[in-house]
């Protein structure tokens, strides 16, 4: 079984088509397999007991990874939760940080304005990208020590699509899955019960908020980032009755 693949598709590619015989017949057989699915997912998620929660931000120059590149990310291990007990950690302790050589010519100004790079020295200078992405996979697996690698942002959508898009294009897998990740903006939104358009980072209520400046530096925003992920997890809340 492969915990990476959606049990649909694991289920797909399990249960050949059936030209003939009863449905009945191939209606258990689904039954079955999808039991032996959602045993192995079980077994997978339990030899993992902990999660450990690694802040993330990246800096691009285009909108989507492919036809636009990632320059930069940084990476925070912020705490780590056993389903009981959450353990906060020193966000500057455990980091990781590159900037990487562009993969192709095409570039968004305007993003390339915000990410604040020299595109033309990354070209020259930059890390080779696969040597990077197994250089962090190899990274998280150290400082997970066996527990579940959680990718954390806010929000988390934008920098996940790159990193996963890399992971897969020059690993061949991510060490955070399909799915092993966390939206710091949708947390926020559902514990103050405000809108997602009121969700943004500088919504945040001052207890939450670091007091690191936002640089655009991937690495300084994620410390940024894993501060405020401290804080959240613990956060109560101030929903409306």
């Amino acid at each position: 079984m492969r915990p990476d693949l959606p049990l649909k598709a694991q289920t797909e590619q399990a249960i050949p088509t059936m030209r003939s015989g009863s449905k009945r017949v191939l209606k258990r057989r689904r039954g079955i397999e999808w039991e032996r699915m959602f045993a192995a997912h079980r077994s997978y998620a339990t030899s993992h007991p902990r999660d450990i929660y690694i802040s993330a931000d990246i800096e691009a120059d285009g909108p989507i990874p492919g036809p636009y590149s990632m320059l930069s990310f940084g990476l925070s291990v912020a705490g780590r939760f056993d389903g009981a007990a959450f353990e906060p950690l020193v966000p500057t302790a455990a980091t990781f940080y590159r900037e990487l050589r562009p993969i192709s010519d095409t570039f968004d100004s305007r993003a390339l304005a915000a990410a604040n790079l020299d595109r033309d020295a990354l070209s020259r200078v930059g890390a080779d990208p696969g040597e990077a992405m197994v250089a962090t996979a190899d990274w998280v697996a150290d400082v997970a020590e066996g527990a579940n690698p959680v990718l954390v942002g806010y929000p988390v959508v934008f920098d996940w699509m790159f990193l996963h898009w890399y992971f897969v294009r020059f690993v061949g897998k991510s060490p955070f899955g399909f799915s092993s990740a966390l939206d710091m903006k949708t947390i926020y939104q559902q514990k103050a019960s405000v809108t997602v358009s009121n969700a943004g980072r500088t919504d945040l209520p001052a207890a939450l908020r670091s007091s690191r400046e936002h640089t655009h530096n991937a690495l300084d925003d994620a410390i940024e980032q894993a501060e405020i992920f401290n804080r959240l997890f613990v956060w109560k809340g101030s929903k409306r009755a």
